[in-house]
This record gives structure tokens, sequence and C-alpha cells, in this order.
């Protein structure tokens, strides 16, 4: 008795599953890093324009004595980082949190060594830090706000006690007319201002960021759903095999018995059983070598044409449909190997158009932009809008059966790992109609690709 080996557990497409979705997650936070610190390098551009011209107006417009010099070597130092950090990142694409971090301990640090040389707290500039507080609640995860709070509260600190004194009279009695209550109003100005500006952008960023997130999981969680229904499927073809050969064992003594050789019409009607018999071993096959095992056939080199034309050929000959009509205008020949996977795809849009308009069914095959474009097309009522909205997620299905909806979730999975894509629409005319495009790189010997 031949011994087959037990299909994989469900354990280990679960392990992929959630390895697939860290992968992705943590892709999608670096992406979202990446954005961020672009942010943050404009973000800082702001910030050089408003210390020139904080420095600048404080010495033209109102007479305030700066150390001129110390304070352009500290703005200097800010313009030097910050183009460092454009061509860096321009060029890295994945930000870490730590590196958010580091660069906003960059910012305090430039920020605090302007306020030591300009008053320190007394400065009404001070308040600055907590625009680098919120960006930091907002950019980074707990932890590393948390040490940022820290960080800055001891800032804070030092420069009430070590600072260089800021000729600057709190005179707060005159209101608005005094210099430092015009320099709080113009400091919560410019928090306010950068804050709505670039917390939405940020925020956008986030959002855009789980949005995709949650794509890449709906696609993994549908390819681990194909992988589930893949592994039920071996095991049924392997258990399916056993008596299938004892069929055909048993079909071919019952064609040798002379009970049955000497009435033409019972040998009919077995031949016909056989013709049967092949085909359900033909699907075992196709199941087994979709899974990635085989029961003896190889793949076979062949051109693109007679592979299109032999699926046709066998899909007419096999299912009941008054007319088909196939047109290959696919142009020059191309080498690929037999993809088992490829045609029961194939065969799988043949059959729902089929079922839709069993007296007409359409395909057509041809060449575009470096795509093998198939076009199944049939005369029946069309999708409903609803299965249109949602094409190709499992149970998608207007029929009311139990199963149905999973043949085009298992055309679009199987596309998509081709590098394809599975199209569906209505017809102007009626009738509803199926494009698979397919990279003809996937699908061609690498002699014919290079």
């Amino acid at each position: 008795m031949t011994r087959h080996n037990a299909p994989e557990t469900t354990e280990v497409p679960e392990r992929r599953f959630r390895l697939k979705e860290r992968a992705a997650a943590a892709g999608v936070e670096f992406a979202a890093g990446h954005k961020n610190m672009m942010q943050l390098i404009q973000l800082r551009w702001f910030a050089v324009m408003g210390q020139v011209t904080t420095i600048a107006g404080a010495n033209l417009v109102y007479d305030i004595r700066l150390p001129l010099v110390p304070m352009l070597q500290v703005l200097a130092c800010l313009i030097a980082f910050n183009v460092a950090s454009h061509l860096r990142w321009h060029e890295v694409r994945m930000v870490r949190n730590t590196e958010l971090f580091m660069a906003l301990l960059v910012d305090v640090a430039i920020l605090t060594s302007q306020l030591y040389l300009s008053g320190g707290a007394t400065n009404p500039f001070a308040f600055l830090y907590l625009l680098q507080v919120i960006l930091s609640a907002v950019l980074l995860r707990p932890a590393y706000a948390w040490t940022f709070v820290l960080v800055t509260v001891v800032c804070m600190a030092g420069l009430s006690r070590y600072y260089l004194p800021l000729p600057l009279a709190l005179d707060h009695e005159r209101g608005i007319e005094s210099l430092y209550v015009q320099g709080l109003l113009i400091c919560f100005m410019l928090i306010a201002g950068l804050l709505v500006f670039f917390i939405t952008r940020i925020t956008a960023n986030l959002r855009a960021g789980d949005a995709q997130l949650a794509n890449l999981r709906q696609r993994a969680a549908e390819e681990e759903h194909v992988v589930r229904m893949g592994l039920l499927a071996s095991g049924a073809a392997h258990e399916l095999g056993t008596p299938l050969a004892t069929l055909s064992v048993i079909l071919g003594d019952w064609k040798r018995m002379p009970e049955f050789a000497r009435n033409p019409e019972l040998l009919e009607e077995i031949g016909e059983m056989q013709a049967q018999l092949k085909r359900c071993k033909a699907i075992v096959s196709g199941i087994l070598l979709s899974a990635g095992e085989t029961r003896g056939e190889s793949s076979t080199r062949t051109t693109l044409r007679t592979f299109l034309d032999e699926l046709a050929r066998e899909w007419q000959a096999s299912r009941p449909v008054e007319a088909f009509e196939y047109d290959n205008r696919i142009g020059a020949d191309l080498s690929i190997v037999f993809d088992e996977t490829f045609k029961q795809m194939v065969h799988n849009v043949l059959d729902n158009a089929r079922e839709a308009s069993p007296g007409w069914v359409g395909m057509e095959a041809l060449r575009a932009d470096g795509e093998l474009v198939l076009r199944v097309t049939d005369r029946g009522p069309g999708f409903e809008p609803a299965v249109l909205a949602q094409v190709g997620k499992p149970y998608n299905s207007t029929k009311g059966r139990p199963g149905s909806g999973l043949g085009l979730f298992l055309v679009v999975n199987v596309a998509r790992t081709l590098g394809g894509t599975v199209a569906a629409r209505n017809r102007a005319e009626g009738g509803a109609e199926v494009t698979i495009r397919l990279p003809l790189s996937t699908l061609a010997l690498e002699k014919d690709t290079a």
C-alpha cells in the first residue's frame, strides 16, 4: 500500500501568518517614521528662519544686545545637522523610533544653547520646549516620550539657574506694550501655528500607515485562508487517490469479463466511466501539483500559444457549453513552463462564466505592455454591485449556497502570487467580464526574459 505524508498542520500557516503580520507592521512603522523624520527636517528649517528673524529683530528693532557670534555658531550647527539629516534620510527609507528620539534630542540641545545665551528661563521663548514635548508625545513610544519630558524638565531647571542675562525689563504692568509680553504672544502664536500645521500632517501619516497596515493584515489573512484551503484540498486529494485507483482496477476487470464484453452498450458505459474517472484523477493531480506535491507528472516545457490553445480545447471538451468563442491574439509566441495552478485558475473563471451564461462564453488572449491579458466574458446577468465592490473577498457571492464565492477569491490570490491582478466589470451590452493580467516574466523561461 502506498503511504502518503500527512498534510501540514494548521499551526504552520498560523505561524507564518503571525510572522507576516509582524513584518508588515514593522515595515509600515518604518515607512511612517521616515515621513515623520522628513516633517521634522522641514520643521527645523522653520526653526532656522525663526531664529534668524528673532536675532535680527532683537538687535535691529528693539536694540537688545545679544551675543551674536556664539548664537550664530549654534545656528550654523543646526543648519549643518539639518543638511546632514536631509542627505541621510533621503537615501535611507527606514527610520526607527530611537532615531526620531535622537533627532528631537538634538533639537532640544540647540534650543537650550540658544536660551542659555539669551536669558535662560527668563526668555519668553523658553516655552518652545512645549512644542518639542508635544511632538515627542505624538511621534515616540511612551517610554521615549516620558524620557523626553524628563530631559526638557532638567534643561528648563538648569536654565533657571545658569544663563547669560538678557537685558529685557520684566515690566508686565505695561501689558501688550511690554517686550516680555510681546515675546510671550509671539511664542504662543508660533507654538499654536506650528502644532496645527505639523500635527495634522503627522496624524495624516499615522492614519495612512494604519490603513496600509490594515490592508496588509487583510491580505495576509486572505493568504492564510488560501493556505488552509490548500491543506484541506491536498488532504482530500490524498484520501481520494486510493478509492480512485481501486475503481480504475475494477472497471478494467469489468471490461475484460465475458458478460460485459458481449454487451456493446455496457462496454460503452464502462468506457464513459473510465473517461470520467481519468478526469477525476487529473483533477486530483492538479490539486496536489498546486499544493507543491505531484503524482508522478513533471512540469512540461511548452509555448504560451500552445498552452492557451490546449487549455481552451480541454475546457470546452469537458464542459457542457453551447457556444465557446476563443480568440488567441498573443502575437509572437513565448516559451514557458506548464503551470497547473495557472490552468486551474483560468478554468475557474471559465466555469463561473459558464454557470452565469450556459449559452455562450468567450475568452480572449493578448499581450500588452509586457503582460499576458486574458478576458473572459459571458452574457449572463452580470455582477451585483455589492460583489463588484469587494471582488476577490472570500464568500462574496449572491448565489446563496454554502461555500459559494470562493472561486474568484482563489483566482485573485493565485494571480497575486504570480505578480498579476484580476479585475471584474459589467459590460455595457450585458453580461460580465473578468480580466486577468499576469507579467510575462513570471511565466516565461529565463532565457526568453533575458
